[in-house]
C-alpha cells in the first residue's frame, strides 16, 4: 500500500560502471535548476489546492504588469467558457429530458431540437471564446517573458563588479535565469489552471440544480482521478529526475567526442574508442531505467485506473438506487453521467496544471529575489560631476580583500598616475596587478583607503562619469562575436562610424592587413559558430583589441586614463615590442597609460614603475633606479632578460682514448 499510497520518494540512480569510472558516479551539475529538482514531490492535493490562489495571483499580477487589456479579455473569455459549459449541459439535460419523456419518437425528436441547436450553439461560442482567450495568452506570454527577461538583464549589468565576483551572488544570477521563462510558462498554466477551475466550478453547479446528491457523487468520482493524476505525474517527474543523471553524463561523452578543444588528443591519445565504449556501457543503463520507467508508469496508471473505476462504479450504483426509488430521473442520471465524466477530466485537469504551476513559481521567487538583491547591490547613480580636466589619479592606502579569500588582494597600496604619464605596474602572478587595474577603473571601490580623480574621491562622483574617462585593453579581452568593424566600434558604441572613420585605429594597431584579408572587409563576422564567418588568432585578436582601445581614447577629448592589463600575451617577440610602443604613444597631456604586467620588455621605458608582490608595493622607481638597487624587479628582470641571452657554443668533449690492443699471449 504504502508503494501507492506514501510520499513519491526520488529514486535513488543507477550508476553504470561507465560513470563510475569516469565521474566517480552520478554527475550533480550546480545550476539553478538543481535547487528545485524535486519541488513537484513537495506537493499535496491538499497544498496544491491550498497553494492555487497564491500562485495564480502571482501569475495574474505578472499578466497585469505587461498587457491588462489582454489579461482581461483573457478573464472575460475564460469567464465565459464556464458559462459556456455550464449551459451546454443545461442544452444535454433539456435534450436527454425529451428524447426520454412522453409522446411519439416525431414528437420527442421535434422537442429535443431546441436543445440540440442550443448545444451547438454553445459549442460554437466556447471554441469562439477558446480561440480568443488563446490568441491573446499568446500575446501575454512572450511579454511577460520579455519584461522579466529584461529585467533580468538590467539588473545583472547594473550590479557592482564586486557582486559579480562574490560566488553566492554568482550563483544567484545562474539560478535566476530560468525565471523569465518560467514567468512565460506560468501565464499558460495558470490560464489552464483557471479554464479548469470555472469549468469544474460550472459542472458542480450544475449538478447541484439538477439534483443535490449529484454534487457528492461529482467529488467521489473526480477524487481518484485527481489523486491519480498527481501520482503519476510526481513518478514520472522521479523517474525522470533519475534517468536525467545518465543524460548528463552521455551529454557530456558526447560534446568532448566532438568539441574542436579536444579533437587533437581524441585521436592521437586514442581517447575516441575509449570514451565511445563508456558511452555504450552508459546508454544501455539508461535503457534500462527507462524500462524501469514504463513499467512503475504503467502500474501506478492501472491502480488510479482502478480506484477510479470503482468509484464510478459506486457512483453509477448510487444514481441507479436513486432512479430506481424514484428520486432521479433518467433524463437527470444521464446529464450527470456526462457532467460527471467532464467535472472529473477538469479535476484531473486542474491537478496537472497547479503542479506545473507550483514548480514554476519557484523559479519566478528566484527571480524576483534576484531582482531584490541586485537593486540592493547595484552601483549608485548619479553623483558629483567629473571635472573635464584632471592633474592626476592618486590612490592612498587602498585596501581590498575578495570575499572568498582570507589575505587582501591589496594592502595600503599608495601611487599616482600624472596626466602624460606612462606607469608600468609588474608583479608575479597573484600578486593584485588585475585587481589594481579594478580599483584603477573604478569597478571596484576601496575597502580601506582612497582613490581620487584631481581632488574629487571616486566614491562621490558619478561613476557613469568615471567609466566615461577609462580605456580598459586586457588579456581577456571580450571577443565579440559580431562584425569586425562593430569589434572596433564597440569601444565606445554610441558613437556613429563608417569605415573610413575606423581605419586610423585599425592602422594604428597594425590590424589593416588583418582586415584587408577579411572576405567582407570590415563586415566580415568574428564567429566561427556562425555560418559564413572565420575565427581570428590569438595574435590577431589582440591587434583588434588594440584598435578599439585606439578607438575609444581617440573619441574622448577629456582627462582620461588607459588601463593595460596584460595586453601581449599572445603575440610573438617582436610583435610585443611593437605593440607595447603603439600602446606608450597613447599617452598624451589628457591621458594617463598604466600598463600592468609580468612581461618586463615593454616596461623599461616606463615613466615610473611600481612592484607589487603579495598585494603590496614594494620597490618604485625608473627602470634604471630598480636595477641599481638590485631588488625584485631586477632579479625578475634579469630572469626574463637570461632566457634571450645568446647560448655560448657546446664545447665538444675530447674524444675517448682508443682501447689498448688485444695482443695474442701466444
Amino acid at each position: 500500500m504504502k508503494r501507492f499510497f506514501g510520499k513519491v520518494r526520488p529514486a535513488e540512480p543507477r550508476v553504470s560502471e561507465a560513470e563510475r569510472e569516469l565521474f566517480g558516479g552520478p554527475l550533480r551539475y550546480d545550476m539553478g535548476w538543481s535547487r528545485h529538482e524535486n519541488a513537484t514531490l513537495d506537493l499535496t492535493m491538499r497544498s496544491a489546492l491550498r497553494q492555487m490562489p497564491g500562485l495564480v495571483g502571482a501569475a495574474l499580477r505578472m499578466a497585469w504588469n505587461a498587457d491588462r487589456r489582454a489579461l482581461f479579455v483573457v478573464a472575460l473569455s475564460e469567464i465565459g467558457q464556464g458559462v459556456a459549459a455550464a449551459v451546454g449541459l443545461l442544452a444535454v439535460n433539456a435534450v436527454m429530458h425529451a428524447l426520454l419523456g412522453d409522446g411519439t419518437a416525431t414528437e420527442r425528436l421535434h422537442a429535443l431540437l431546441p436543445g440540440l441547436l442550443a448545444a451547438a450553439a454553445v459549442a460554437v461560442v466556447n471554441s469562439a471564446l477558446a480561440g480568443w482567450s488563446t490568441a491573446q495568452a499568446g500575446r501575454l506570454e512572450p511579454l511577460v517573458e520579455r519584461i522579466a527577461t529584461t529585467q533580468y538583464l538590467a539588473a545583472a549589468t547594473a550590479v557592482e563588479l564586486e557582486a559579480i565576483d562574490d560566488p553566492e551572488f554568482r550563483r544567484l544570477i545562474d539560478i535566476a535565469q530560468y525565471g523569465a521563462a518560467s514567468a512565460r510558462r506560468m501565464i499558460s498554466c495558470c490560464v489552464s489552471a483557471l479554464n479548469s477551475t470555472i469549468s469544474l466550478i460550472a459542472t458542480a453547479g450544475v449538478l447541484t440544480v439538477l439534483h443535490p446528491a449529484l454534487l457528492p457523487m461529482l467529488l467521489v468520482i473526480a477524487a481518484p482521478r485527481g489523486w491519480g493524476a498527481m501520482r503519476v505525474a510526481q513518478e514520472r517527474y522521479v523517474s525522470m529526475m533519475s534517468w536525467i543523471e545518465h543524460v548528463r553524463a552521455s551529454r557530456l561523452i558526447g560534446n568532448l567526442l566532438t568539441e574542436r578543444t579536444a579533437a587533437q588528443e581524441v585521436r592521437i591519445h586514442a581517447v575516441g574508442p575509449f570514451l565511445l565504449d563508456r558511452y555504450r556501457g552508459m546508454a544501455r543503463s539508461a535503457e534500462a531505467e527507462q524500462e524501469r520507467l514504463a513499467t512503475s508508469k504503467a502500474v501506478t496508471e492501472w491502480v488510479a485506473s482502478a480506484l477510479s473505476g470503482l468509484a464510478t462504479a459506486a457512483t453509477y450504483g448510487a444514481m441507479i438506487w436513486l432512479i430506481m426509488s424514484g428520486r432521479m430521473g433518467l433524463a437527470v442520471a444521464g446529464t450527470a453521467v456526462i457532467a460527471v465524466r467532464s467535472g472529473s477530466a477538469s479535476l484531473g485537469a486542474l491537478v496537472m496544471n497547479v503542479n506545473q504551476l507550483h514548480e514554476e513559481s519557484l523559479y519566478v521567487r528566484d527571480h524576483s529575489r534576484f531582482l531584490t538583491e541586485a537593486a540592493q547591490r547595484a552601483i549608485p547613480t548619479g553623483g558629483a560631476p567629473l571635472p573635464e580636466r584632471v592633474a592626476e589619479i592618486a590612490l592612498d592606502a587602498v585596501t581590498y580583500r575578495y570575499p572568498d579569500r582570507d589575505a587582501p588582494a591589496l594592502d595600503k597600496v599608495s601611487l599616482t598616475l600624472p596626466m602624460g604619464s606612462v606607469t608600468a605596474v609588474v608583479g608575479e602572478n597573484g600578486s593584485g596587478k588585475s585587481t589594481l587595474m579594478k580599483i584603477l577603473s573604478g569597478l571596484l571601490l576601496p575597502q580601506e583607503g582612497t582613490v581620487r580623480w584631481g581632488d574629487a574621491h571616486v566614491r562621490d562622483l558619478d561613476r557613469a562619469e568615471v567609466y566615461g574617462r577609462v580605456s580598459l585593453l586586457t588579456q581577456d579581452f571580450q571577443r565579440w562575436p559580431v562584425t569586425a568593424a562593430m569589434n572596433v566600434r564597440i569601444g565606445r558604441p554610441e558613437h556613429r562610424a563608417e569605415p573610413e572613420d575606423l581605419r586610423p585605429s585599425l592602422d594604428y594597431a597594425g590590424a589593416g592587413p588583418i582586415v584587408a584579408k577579411l572576405p567582407d572587409g570590415l563586415q566580415s563576422l568574428l564567429a566561427r559558430m556562425f555560418r559564413g564567418a572565420i575565427e581570428l588568432s590569438g595574435g590577431e585578436w589582440q591587434k583588434m583589441g588594440l584598435a578599439r582601445t585606439h578607438w575609444r581614447s581617440a573619441t574622448s577629448t577629456a582627462d582620461s586614463i588607459l588601463v593595460v592589463d596584460e595586453p601581449t600575451s599572445a603575440l610573438d617577440p617582436e610583435a610585443e615590442i611593437e605593440a607595447f610602443d603603439r600602446i606608450r604613444r597613447l599617452a598624451a597631456p589628457h591621458r594617463a597609460v598604466v600598463l600592468v604586467t609580468h612581461r618586463m620588455s615593454g616596461v623599461r621605458h616606463a615613466d615610473r614603475i611600481f612592484v607589487l608582490d603579495q598585494g603590496r608595493l614594494t620597490e618604485q622607481g625608473t627602470h634604471a633606479e630598480l636595477l641599481a638597487a638590485r631588488g625584485r624587479y631586477a632579479a625578475m628582470f634579469t630572469a626574463q632578460a637570461d632566457q634571450y641571452a645568446p647560448v655560448p657554443p657546446a664545447v665538444p668533449h675530447p674524444a675517448s682514448p682508443p682501447a689498448p690492443a688485444v695482443t695474442d699471449p701466444a
